[in-house]
């Protein structure tokens, strides 16, 4: 049995099925496999960043995510104590997801929404797209690549083999990717930072066993340092334990991990063990995204730790990057490099976000370097120690905390498909962002209305943004029908849009980015539609910081707050 289709997706995780969504919600027919049946019995991630719900915006399922079953009045503190019945050291408080409003930055909040709630709206959502088709239990067992496109050998539910010729295959099948080994791609980094043991398990009365005020995140901390953490999986009655560990491989039974939950409540109790899946907390980054057919995406290209919550959402920008592409391509206005600029723009971000999480776990876990046991002894020299020990903690981690750079302010600095204007890069802290509309950055959101945001403009199309009634714009709209590359022009007369977007003219891409600006009509525009849909494009540069292996950087601080214990 052969068929044919113009994009094979391999996995069906978030980052497939965002793919398959983002591709047919273009009009591009696509098929996304899944060898298993989908179903999640430990959900890898629970943050939906804010670039991904912006995406979620456009793709018109925001309101899904935000209602998701969550306890939507689950208080989304992060504590970090000795045990639920001892110390507790220090807490930042985030409000419930009720009543948490979006930054200035964005039309849209974050969003606690676990992966087993998360996939099945991204499912529904595949599946009421006509020009996608979602198959389980379909399993990729080889292909070949070839100069028009990829053969597929897959097997189905029925346990028979299939034949798929496609124009291009992506594999977003997880960390141990068949496509990627298939392609020799190897990973590099450290491929294991901590052995560690997640435990999901359900207590009805747990925020009565206890006299700690309700949060999301508690992080144990004893002699030894930083030890396991908590989390609210659902912010009812189910939670996620993780027994961090550390560079030893260790099997933990059921009696191991009940017995460490107990310590971590400071008692006895009852609850039920629902299931235990040991991992290896890992950071690699992909020494290549792919070949000219063939390309890979999410966990396939990049694994990082958790602390941070970069991985689902580095990998949903993947999908997005990648998606309008191989868009063009189908509708065949995408030049002939436009698909080599998946890697260059996109790997980088995973270096960047990759190395951040990892220095995100050596922050939690610096207590294991050095800890004053008068932190946990009895009377005013133990309250000190405590207080001292707790606010420095409490500092160090809001690098973690408050990261909304990382997740809106990745920029495309080395594309060669972005027309650069000549202005410098502009910092890259992590816990403060401030909206650009430098070239091969995402493009600002400005409330246009109360419930329309500039972004909501962008999506399907090139958008060339107007700020001036006096630039007749008509070359540029012939040069992109020259082209076929769809275009629509936008004509914004508010100065505080025009302000955040810095020139007259401001060329936006299909996935918000922002790939050209000036205050003059070009006198070449035919040349600027030729660089930013691939047909020409620029020398990529090097940049010696994103060359080195993610996570080399030592970090001061954590020796700094470990001598202040």
């Amino acid at each position: 049995m052969t068929f044919r289709t113009p994009i094979l997706i391999v996995g069906a995780g978030p980052i497939g099925l965002a793919l398959a969504g983002d591709l047919a919600w273009r009009g591009i027919s696509c098929t996304l496999i899944e060898r298993t049946d989908g179903s999640i019995t430990q959900p890898k991630m629970d943050l939906i960043g804010p670039r991904t719900m912006e995406f979620c915006r456009r793709w018109g399922i925001a309101d899904q995510v935000r209602d998701c079953p969550y306890n939507p009045d689950q208080p989304q503190d992060n504590v970090w104590l000795e045990s639920l019945t001892g110390y507790e050291f220090g807490r930042e408080p985030f409000p419930a997801p009720r009543d948490a409003k979006p930054p200035a930055q964005s039309p849209v909040r974050r969003e606690r929404c676990p992966q087993d709630m998360f996939d099945p709206i991204l499912k529904k959502w595949v599946e009421g797209l006509p020009q996608a088709t979602l198959r389980y239990h379909t399993e990729l067992l080889s292909f070949t690549e070839k100069v028009d496109g990829v053969t597929a050998k897959l097997r189905n539910a029925a346990g028979q083999e299939e034949t798929v010729e496609a124009d291009y295959l992506v594999g977003t099948d997880g960390g141990a990717s068949i496509v990627r080994q298939s392609l020799g791609i190897e990973m590099t980094g450290k491929p294991a930072l901590t052995y560690t043991t997640n435990v999901i398990f359900k207590c009805n009365n747990f925020w009565q066993l206890h006299d700690k005020k309700k949060g999301y995140r508690f992080i144990f901390i004893g002699p030894e340092g930083t030890w396991s953490t908590l989390v609210a999986i659902d912010g009812y009655d189910r939670f996620r334990f993780s027994v961090v560990g550390d560079e030893t491989k260790r099997t933990l039974s059921e009696a191991d991990v009940r017995a460490l939950i107990v310590r971590a409540m400071g008692k006895e109790f009852d609850f039920e063990v629902l299931s235990i899946v040991p991992w290896v907390r890992r950071e690699l980054v992909a020494d290549s995204y792919g070949t000219n057919r063939v390309f890979i995406a999410g966990d396939a290209a990049h694994l990082n730790s958790p602390t941070g919550a970069f991985g689902m959402n580095t990998g949903m920008q993947d999908s997005v990057d990648l998606g309008w592409k191989l868009a063009a391509m189908i509708e065949g206005w995408g030049g002939q490099h436009l698909l080599a600029s998946y890697e260059p723009e996109r790997r980088p971000v995973a270096l960047r976000n990759v190395e951040e999480a990892s220095e995100n776990l050596r922050r939690m876990l610096s207590p294991r370097l050095k800890l004053s046991p008068a932190v946990f002894a009895t009377g005013a020299a133990g309250d000190v120690a405590r207080r001292e020990f707790g606010d420095a903690y409490t500092e160090m981690m809001k690098r973690e905390w408050f990261t909304l750079h990382i997740h809106l302010g990745y920029i495309y600095e080395d594309s060669p498909i972005i027309w650069p204007d000549g202005t410098p890069a502009p910092d890259d802290p992590v816990t403060t962002y401030t909206q650009t509309a430098r070239p091969g950055s995402r493009a600002p959101h400005v409330w246009l209305s109360s419930d329309r945001s500039t972004l909501d403009l962008f999506g399907r199309e090139f958008v060339l943004l107007k700020f001036d009634t006096g630039l007749h714009v008509s070359p540029f709209v012939r040069a992109a029908e020259q082209r076929n590359v769809p275009l629509k022009v936008v004509d914004l007369r508010r100065p505080e849009v025009k302000s955040c977007y810095g020139s007259k003219l401001v060329l936006v891409r299909p996935d918000g980015f922002v790939c050209w600006r000036s205050d003059k009509v070009p006198a070449n525009p035919l040349g600027i539609i030729d660089r930013v849909r691939g047909e020409v494009t620029a020398q990529v540069r090097k940049n010696p910081s994103l060359q080195k292996r993610a996570g080399e950087t030592l970090i001061d601080t954590l020796a700094g707050i470990a001598d202040s214990s």
